[in-house]
């Protein structure tokens, strides 16, 4: 028997051109789009495009700009960006995304290692990134990293991640998201922090950031759906990790959710074949095997 809230319907945001490719060596903007043009053939609506980040940090996103400018050949697509600070939030403006993305980890180690700033100070950064962006008519999403647990610091307590939660409405932002940056949690603990997390929303959206790395990013994630959340982030074929978290690989591969979801009779926009074939593109640009179970098995139905 489902939740109450159980959805008959998940809007799943691909995340393979940054969050894949952050932790990758950096590829050709040919290769990028490429990547794009058959990710958009899956029939995805949303897209998380690229990062207005520092180079130095993350080198795989320094052509965040140049990337930008090939977004407006898909109209049907809700591209955004991730930004980390005001000034990112300018460029990611300025180059014409409509959405961007603000994390704030709720680890004070992590937060000083991703971005040099406290997890204090980067959620007193909130109030002016929505200003940037509402100004603009640009949506803002925040995204709680090492929402669970911390690679320096081990679990995260709740309290952190709903006074992310209380500040993100508080000033106004669109959508909230809860990450699992290292690939910790399990289905248990996401339906405790959720609970914990709703009244503090209120009505804002929420969305789930999974990983695979220990095997229960699925889990987790349709632990998520059972609460009634109805955005998830996945990569095709289970690109991706975190440059900031040694061994945290394994982005939860979207082939992988869509084939889970579809079979639970909850409708996705992603046609599952053409996302192993985006899976298949994806491991020719970065040139290595990536962790998607559908990748290796394909789907159980034949079309």
């Amino acid at each position: 028997m489902t939740h109450p809230e159980f959805p008959t319907r998940v809007d799943i945001r691909e995340v393979s051109l940054r969050d894949g490719l952050q932790i990758e060596k950096p590829i050709p903007l040919a290769a990028k789009l490429e990547l794009l043009a058959a990710v958009a053939a899956t029939g995805v609506r949303e897209v998380e495009a690229t990062a207005f980040v520092s180079p130095s940090k993350v080198p795989s996103m320094a052509d965040a700009a140049e990337l930008a400018a090939h977004l407006r050949d898909y109209p049907d697509i809700e591209f955004s960006a991730l930004v980390a600070s005001p000034n990112g939030a300018k460029r990611a403006v300025a180059a014409g995304l409509r959405s961007i993305e603000y994390v704030v980890a709720a680890s004070d180690a992590f937060s000083e290692a991703n971005v040099g700033r406290s997890t204090a100070e980067a959620t007193g950064q909130i109030e002016e990134i929505v200003a940037i962006a509402h100004d603009a008519g640009v949506t803002v999403e925040v995204i709680v990293a090492t929402a669970w647990d911390c690679p320096f610091e081990g679990p995260t307590a709740p309290q952190r991640v709903l006074e992310i939660g209380a500040a993100a409405r508080e000033r106004d932002v669109d959508r909230f998201s809860i990450a699992d940056t290292i690939g910790t949690t399990t289905p248990r603990r996401v339906r405790s922090l959720i609970a914990q997390l709703r009244p503090v929303l209120g009505g804002m959206p929420l969305g789930g950031h999974f990983h695979n790395t220990r095997g229960t990013g699925l889990a987790s994630a349709y632990a998520a759906v059972e609460c009634g959340v109805t955005r998830l982030d996945a990569s095709v074929g289970g690109l991706g990790g975190c440059p900031f978290a040694p061994g945290a690989t394994g982005n939860i591969a979207t082939e992988d959710l869509v084939y889970l979801l579809r079979d639970s009779d909850i409708d996705v926009d992603v046609d599952l074949p053409a996302a192993i074939a985006a899976a298949e593109v994806a491991k020719s640009v970065v040139g290595h095997d990536l962790p998607s179970a559908l990748l290796r098995a394909g789907d159980r139905i034949r079309n």
